[in-house]
């Protein structure tokens, strides 16, 4: 598509990388891998060119070959170019390439970006950040929530067990999904909080097992349920590896047991279990506002070493 002087299109395929990467964001350097690995295509790589100038792209993401756009998490400005033209300009590559690309009358995927910590008092790193929010608020998205993201390194120290827990294997997807669909109740997670307006807890909990911890291919037995002395439930740790790193999947307690400090336990677990594994970093999330978990990975060691916004459509953009 041609408008005006702006040219707006796909790439055309992996030849076209260095041309893709010209604007910079932290995922360029996985870009490669993820078009040879099918969570990228070329169809879903979208440019605005003004001559041979670069000015907006963005792209899609999907965890598997076989699944559709799961995530908008490459959207980029020439941050250089003058205002309103950049956000113009923007806004022009987005609309065409849902249209393009996402099924008609389909909500679209949410969008994701890394940002770096304290980037409100970065004057430079602020203007990245809502340019391209205001960008997407024109196109219908609004904002779901601001996250933290957390990183262990080796030499950092690993919590030894309190004694307090006793811990075992995951039994079944039916016991493990038993027991997310009871955490989810008074959830400070956004992204739980916005699928309960939808569904169930049952049909969240099913949810996210059979779309995201199904599909890691590290051993299930890393998996830990966390139990009292009795035997009885108090939460579990999914620690497991994704496409990219080691990661903490997901941490939680039931109900009954919350605040009384079980959070450490599970986490110390989980990474343990992972440090045991030599290696070479484990990367954690959760958002701004689940301050107890938050303050749970400084204990444990872990830095916040980046931040994350999510943005979402309720429905398809008109």
């Amino acid at each position: 598509m041609t408008h005006n002087d702006l040219i707006v299109r796909p790439i055309t395929g992996r030849g076209e990388l260095e041309l893709f990467c010209r604007l910079p964001y932290v995922l360029n350097d996985e870009l490669a891998d993820d078009l040879d690995a099918g969570r990228r295509r070329p169809e879903w790589m979208w440019v605005a060119l003004r001559g041979e100038r670069l000015v907006a792209r963005l792209a899609w993401w999907a965890p598997r070959p076989d699944a559709p756009p799961a995530m908008l998490d490459t959207f980029d400005l020439d941050d250089a170019a003058p205002s309103p033209e950049r956000l113009d300009d923007a806004a022009l590559l987005l609309s065409t390439a849902m249209a393009a690309v996402l099924p008609s009358g389909a909500r679209p995927p949410e969008y994701n970006r890394y940002i770096p910590p304290g980037w409100r008092e970065d004057e430079a790193a602020r203007q990245v950040v809502e340019d391209r929010m205001t960008v997407l608020a024109r196109g219908g998205a609004k904002p779901l929530v601001e996250r933290l993201r957390f990183e262990w390194r080796p030499g950092a120290p690993v919590p030894g067990p309190s004694g307090r827990l006793s811990f075992r294997p995951v039994g079944d997807r039916a016991e493990l999904v038993e027991l997310m669909t009871l955490v989810l109740e008074g959830t400070l997670d956004a992204h739980s909080r916005a699928d309960l307006t939808r569904m169930t807890a049952a049909q969240a909990a099913a949810e996210q097992y059979d779309d995201e911890l199904a599909h890691y291919r590290s051993p299930r037995d890393w998996w830990r349920i966390a139990t009292t002395p009795g035997g009885d439930p108090v939460g579990f740790v999914i620690p497991a590896r994704n496409s990219y790193n080691p990661i903490i999947a997901y941490i939680g307690v039931l109900p009954a047991y919350r605040g009384q400090g079980h959070i450490d336990d599970l986490l110390a677990e989980g990474t343990r279990t992972l440090a045991a594994q030599d290696v070479p970093r484990i990367r954690a999330a959760t958002d701004v506002g689940n301050v107890p978990m938050a303050r749970a990975f400084h204990r444990a060691g872990y830095t916040h070493f980046q931040g994350e916004i999510n943005m979402t459509w309720g429905s398809s953009p008109q």
